[in-house]
Formats: C-alpha cells, structure tokens, sequence
C-alpha cells in the first residue's frame, strides 16, 4: 500500500518537474502558437526531461541531444542561434542534474539496503519499499531544483530572449560550449570517478546558469547607461522648454491686446488685416493646447501632439492632473513620453485617415489612470516592443514605463485587439495625513 502510494506520488511529482521544465524553456524560447503543437510539444518536453543518464551511457547522451535539438527546432519559435543557445544552456543542466539523482540515489540505496544489483526476486518487500522512497526523493529533488532555477532566472531570461543581438548571441553560444562539452565527456570518459564526476557536474550547471546572469548583467548595465543618457539630454531639453514657455506666456496677452487693436484698424490694409488675423490664428493654436496643471506635462503633450499633426495622427488629449503632483518630472517624462512614443510609431504603419492616438487622465478612487490609445495595425503583435531592428537600443518604452510605474506602486495593463491598443497605467494617490489635533488641556 505504501509503495503503491509512493508509485503515484512520484508520478505526480515527475509531472510536475516536467512541465515545469517546458514552462521555464517556453520563458527562454516561446513554444510556436498553434494550440495541438503545443500540445504535443508538453508531452515530447516531459519524456525528455525526465531522461535516465547512467554512467558510460553513450547512446543515452547521444539520443538526449539530438533529440532535444530536434525538440527545441520543432516546437519553438526563434533565431537559430537562440535555439542554439537553448541547447547549449539547458542541455548540460537537465542531464547533470538527471545524472547526479540518478547516480546519488542508486548508490544510496545499494549502499544502505546491500540489495543484489539487479532487481529481481532478490530483492526483499524492504529493498523495493527502500527503492521506491529513495526515487520518490530525487525526484522530489529535482523539482526543487528546477523551482530554484526558475526563481532565480526567470526575469532574467525574459531579458536576455528579448535584448541580445545576433553577435552577443554567438557569444554566449560560444561561451556555453565549455560546459556542453564537459558534461558530455565527463560522463562518458570517466564514470566510476565520483570526486571528479560530481563536481564536473555541479560545475557544468553553475556555468550554464552563471552565463544567463552574466548575460542578463551586461544587457542591464549597458541599457541602464543608455537610459541614463537618454534622461539627461531629455531633462535639459525640458528645462529648455519650460524656460521658453514662460517668455511665451509673458508676451501672450499683450500680443492678443495688440492684434486686437491691429484688426480695429479700418485704414490699415487687406494685407495688414490678413496678418493680423493669420497670428491670431496661431495664438488661438497656442489656447487649444493642454494645460494640465502640470507644466512639465504641458510641454510633453504639445511636443508629442505636434509630433503626431506632422505625421497626419489625429491627437486627443483629455488630461486634468491635478491629482499627479506627487510623479517626479522625469518619471512623468518616461510614463507620457514612452507610451505616446509607443502610440505614434504603431499609428505610423496605417493608411492616412486611420491614425488615431488618445490620452486621458483622471482619479479612479484613490488611483491615478493613465490611458493612452491608438489604432493599430490587426496583424502586428500587440505585445512587440519595437517595430525597429536594433532592439537593443530600442523597445524599451513599455519596460521603462513598467519599472516606473512600479516604482510607485502601481501597475501597467496592455491589450491589443480590433485594431486598437489600450495601455492603462494605475498609480496610488499618497495618502495626505490630517494633522494631529492638539490635545486640551485638562482643568
């Protein structure tokens, strides 16, 4: 009865390890779309994951490889060298750590039970209670293992699969061949060698998942930089504007005054009346933009919306923020300024007449919203960062906009369909507390 329960609980948990296993992969490199070759991607993913290495195993390593190779070429979406990449990263840790369970557990178990070398009527109710534990265990292990790896490399991986170009992929490609090899020869080469064999392998998974670190680094420091560089120039060109908003804004009102006074001129000339009327056309340009309330605001609004009138974007914006006070102006620079970016680079891709971007703000509660909508084209992925092909440097609006918006707390909401992407940006308002009343005194 026990074994019997053991037998279903290792069923379970081999299960669980296996889907766990395509589901960190899928992260890495996504599984291609269609519904049945999903399917069956899962259930050529759990054979392969739960593969038995043994000591001198050469058809095993061979067969394990090819045929996840031929696993990863199939099912997954991706450049070849990513898929190269996936092979040469994930291979060396599923068989080390396959191998290391099997290897340790049979070794416990013959050590400890003394059982004949094979099973058989030999062995005792005790040796296959004592077998049946101990394999419950390494796997038990195993889903440990892969839960750690997966909590420690997940945001990671999503990183790297979206950042590195094609020369940083052949050099992590490269730089993974050590460890592809090493697990391969190690095993084969030198079975019987435990002080050797086991720290080979720990080593082989310490590499293939320190080079993910590695990687995920180098594309964060070098974007963070770029970011950096990008915010400064961004913060002195606003500071510029802002500078020349407010000797705008000093001239505005006796510029009105004047023109009025031109226009009530009768022997002035048609050419006169026509100048005149052609600047309080633009004066009246200048009443039409939004004055949120926020002069940083105001400034990113007029710059995107004359960004959009250039590209022949029909520009909304309904945006009272009285409630923003609390966003710093850079951060409120990378929420408007990305998404709009994001807006009129999906806009861009459309016929004339069907270009649309939208912006409101408001308070929902105690909530500050942020919604910014543009048409799109049906067939794009709504979930592309960049429709550019560098996108290392580029795409990066919508990761900034979350990173910020999380930095306060809040969140970021996506969708895209009818041809109409929706971005929502909820942020919580700070709590302003009442000052304490003073206490009376008692007489």
């Amino acid at each position: 009865m026990i074994i019997t329960l053991l037998d279903v609980l290792s069923f379970v948990v081999e299960w669980a390890y296996a889907l766990l296993f395509f589901w960190i992969l899928h992260t890495f490199l996504p599984v291609r779309k269609p519904w049945p070759l999903r399917l069956a991607a899962v259930v050529v993913c759990a054979q392969l994951s739960v593969v038995v290495i043994y000591s001198n195993d050469l058809p095993g390593l061979l067969g394990a490889m090819v045929g996840f190779f031929g696993y990863v070429a199939v099912f997954h979406r991706g450049r070849w060298m990513k898929k190269v990449a996936a092979v040469l990263v994930f291979y060396p840790a599923l068989i080390a750590v396959n191998y290391l369970m099997q290897d340790a557990g049979s070794n416990l178990f013959f050590a400890y039970t003394g059982a004949p070398g094979e099973p058989g009527p030999g062995w005792t109710e005790s040796d296959w209670f004592w077998s049946t534990l101990i394999h419950t265990l390494s796997l038990l292990a195993r889903l440990g293992f892969w839960v750690g790896a997966w909590a420690f490399l997940h945001r990671k991986l999503k990183r790297i699969a979206e950042s590195l170009t094609a020369a940083m992929w052949w050099m992590v490609d490269a730089v993974m061949l050590a460890p592809f090899v090493c697990i391969f020869i190690i095993i084969y080469f030198m079975p019987e060698e435990m002080a050797i064999v086991y720290p080979v392998c720990f080593a082989s998974i310490f590499s293939s998942f320190g080079c993910i670190y590695v990687a995920a680094y180098i594309c964060d420091s070098l974007q963070d930089r770029y970011r950096a560089q990008a915010l400064e120039k961004q913060q002195a060109y606003y500071k510029d504007r802002l500078r020349d908003e407010e000797r705008v804004r000093s001239i505005y009102h006796d510029m009105k005054n004047h023109l009025l006074v031109l226009q009530a001129q009768t022997g002035g000339s048609q050419a006169l009346h026509q100048a005149a009327q052609d600047l309080q056309v633009q004066l009246e340009a200048y009443e039409s933009y939004q004055h949120t309330g926020n002069e940083y605001l105001d400034i990113v609004l007029r710059d995107k919306a004359k960004a959009a009138r250039e590209k022949g974007i029909d520009f909304t914006a309904v945006t009272p923020f009285a409630d923003g006070g609390f966003l710093a102006p850079l951060d409120i620079s990378t929420l408007f300024g990305n998404a709009l970016d994001n807006a009129i680079e999906a806009c861009e891709k459309l016929p004339q007449g069907q270009r649309l971007v939208t912006v409101k703000t408001g308070r929902v509660r105690d909530m500050l919203l942020i919604l910014v909508e543009n048409t799109m084209d049906p067939q794009a992925p709504a979930h592309a960062r960049t429709t550019k092909g560098d996108t290392f440097l580029h795409g990066y609006g919508l990761a900034n906009l979350r990173r910020t918006a999380e930095g306060y707390g809040g969140h970021v909401l996506t969708r895209g369909e009818g041809g109409v992407f929706t971005l929502k940006i909820l942020l919580p308002i700070p709590q302003v507390e009442a000052p304490a009343r003073a206490q009376e005194p008692v007489s």
